[in-house]
């Protein structure tokens, strides 16, 4: 087994993870198998209970992991599946340690951070490093590890050491490293610093780490006297100085990578130039053409994004890289309108009317309207009046877990002309609980106690707008994180008031998809498609809406589209009884990679 260790210096937000990805894309198009890991140096377990302002969303995996974001973008570049094990933290690795001494394996030892603590973390790598993540049999070739938090963290340090350490267990030829800095730009000077970098790797190799490979973050290209005094000073060949400059499109990494001959400093490092299987040079086809189409688009189409943490993308990535996977595979430049739900309140008409007024102005100029997932009351009656301008104005709709419960809400309202109806999670004593508690829910911890990972939903309907764009499957397998969920109590109502409901799960008793045949597009999920949208393979969900707000909606139906049907011979399953009662609830930069103007950032 091989090992690139990425790690970061001088300020945090340099793309580390990005960066990790794109070696990985450009190894995997040498032939290599490649697997990630990411380390995350806080004490949580997981990142299931972090606020999206602390740590950006939530990335749920099949099995129900809830970890941090960057493992998303692994799974989008190198299109694979990892699980909750391959996200490393310190609760994590302190845990397992307490865990053993409390069972006495340590055979009355005192137990400490090294070797104890160092030990468990890579004893973790090597075991997690030999799982497949991409459907194959056996172990990978190379793993990728990332290192969150910048060099000279302290809480990082235990991490430092056991890599360090790990470096040498497994020998000289098994273990790259790439350090990725800072080279900033003073506007006084006008010139391209290396002090920064410096300073970092000097600090590194007190760790008692050698960077072989420096990965440059800067605004231009380095220059050449630039890279000699890097060279120079950090003690690193300048063919091992890789630039990564600030570009159009994400896309674009991997290709920079590739254009430096990264791959071939990589392999080199790890004794691997040689391997008859690796070809000399990596194919990136499908990369190059995407990013080439994405910097060609001129169409516009434009997506009214209402939430609750509008104020820090990172907290939808998922969302917008499928929105973005989807605006690309139907030519057309993405514009991403954020609108704050609160700003769309009636209060917030009293309180702060400018806002009021520059929310719902936007939302008016929407082509398409998404409202995502979220907890918590605050911005709600926004988010409902959001799914309801959409509904009366034949504006394209998707709502993502709450949003497709703030839709099912405003249904009952408008149409069935329920005004208390409420989800018990935000009116406990409502007298129309449209959305209840769920069931297996805990009142008493909050973390990985929702209804999490990959669950299969049926389709109940073959005529239906998302049947249709899962390629008429029998039934589809998409991530779930949610507490709630819509009452079965109810639904025969909403079914006679119009609603429908066209995906259930195996026991026909959980709603999951919800549908208004009459609209142009009107969807509601209770799962999570953003979750495995990947570049190459947009989510169809997301293609849906794409495709609506720019016209091309029936085209994308048509029989004779590229849609790929996962799961063939639409037979339905025999609905089993479950019971359900109604419960009341318990009381930047993205990634370091920028493209300009109104369109997404990525």
């Amino acid at each position: 087994m091989k090992y690139v260790l990425v790690t970061g210096g001088v300020v945090s937000g340099l793309g580390k993870g990005v960066t990790a990805s794109s070696i990985g894309v450009v190894l995997k198009a040498c032939g290599l198998r490649v697997t990630t890991i990411k380390i995350d140096p806080y004490l949580n377990t997981d990142a299931g209970t972090m606020s999206p302002f602390e740590h950006g969303e939530v990335f749920v995996l099949d099995d129900g992991g809830e970890v941090d974001l960057d493992l998303g973008n692994y799974e989008r570049f190198l299109d694979i599946k990892l699980t909750r094990d391959n996200n490393i933290t310190t609760g994590k690795i302190y845990q397992s340690v307490i865990n053993k001494e409390r069972r006495g394996d340590y055979l009355g030892k005192t137990i400490q951070v090294v070797p104890h603590i160092t030990d468990e973390i890579q004893d973790w790598i090597e075991r997690v490093a030999m799982n497949p993540v991409d459907g194959k049999e056996g172990p990978p070739d190379v793993c990728v590890i990332e290192l969150g938090g910048t060099i000279g963290d302290i809480e990082s340090m235990p991490f430092i050491e056991a890599l360090g350490q790990f470096s040498y267990r497994v020998g000289p030829g098994n273990f790259c490293l790439v350090h990725v800095s800072l080279v900033p730009v003073l506007n006084v000077v006008g010139e391209q610093k290396t002090k920064p970098t410096q300073h970092s790797v000097r600090g590194l190799r007190g760790l008692g780490l050698a960077p072989d490979i420096l990965a440059c973050r800067s605004t231009e290209p380095l220059e050449e006297n630039v890279k000699a005094k890097l060279s120079q000073f950090c003690h690193v060949p300048v063919s091992s100085i890789i630039n990564l400059h600030d570009v159009t499109n994400i896309w674009h990494i991997p290709l920079l990578l590739r254009d430096q001959r990264a791959h071939e400093a990589i392999l080199k490092v790890l004794d691997l130039q040689f391997v008859g299987k690796v070809p000399r040079e990596p194919k990136l086809v499908e990369w190059t053409e995407r990013a080439s189409k994405f910097d060609k688009l001129k169409a516009t189409v434009k997506i009214v994004m209402v939430g609750k943490y509008t104020g820090l993308s990172d907290s939808y990535l998922s969302v917008l890289k499928a929105l973005l996977h989807a605006s690309v595979a139907m030519g057309r430049k993405l514009v991403v309108e954020w609108v704050p739900s609160c700003d769309l309140e009636d209060s917030a008409a009293k309180e702060t009317p400018e806002a009021h007024k520059k929310a719902w102005k936007l939302l008016k100029g929407a082509e398409g309207i998404l409202v995502p997932g979220g907890f918590g009351d605050r911005g709600v009656q926004g988010k409902i009046l959001a799914a309801k301008y959409a509904r009366e104005n034949n504006v394209p709709y998707l709502g993502i877990c709450l949003g497709m419960q703030i839709a099912v809400i405003d249904f009952a309202r408008s149409i069935m002309k329920l005004p208390g109806a409420n989800s018990t999670e935000f009116d406990p004593d409502t007298m129309s609980p449209c959305v209840i508690f769920m069931p297996e829910g805990s009142k008493t911890h909050m973390g990985a106690t929702m209804r999490l990972g990959s669950r299969r939903t049926y389709f109940h309907a073959t005529a239906c707008k998302s049947a249709k764009l899962y390629g008429n499957a029998r039934f589809v397998d998409e991530r779930h994180r949610h507490r709630y969920e819509v009452n079965p109590e109810m639904v025969p109502e909403f079914e006679k008031a119009g609603l429908s409901f066209v995906g259930k799960d195996e026991s026909g008793r959980r709603m999951e998809i919800i549908e208004l045949p009459s609209h142009k597009f009107f969807i509601g999920v209770q799962f999570h498609p953003e979750f495995k949208s990947r570049p190459g393979k947009p989510s169809p969900l997301f293609l849906g809406l794409i495709a609506a707000a720019s016209g091309q909606l029936e085209t994308l139906l048509q029989p004779s589209s590229n849609i790929v049907n996962p799961n063939p011979m639409p037979r339905f399953p025999i609905p089993k009884k479950t019971i359900y009662h109604a419960k009341k609830p318990l009381d930047s930069l993205v990634n370091g990679y920028f493209a300009n103007g109104n369109v997404i950032h990525t």
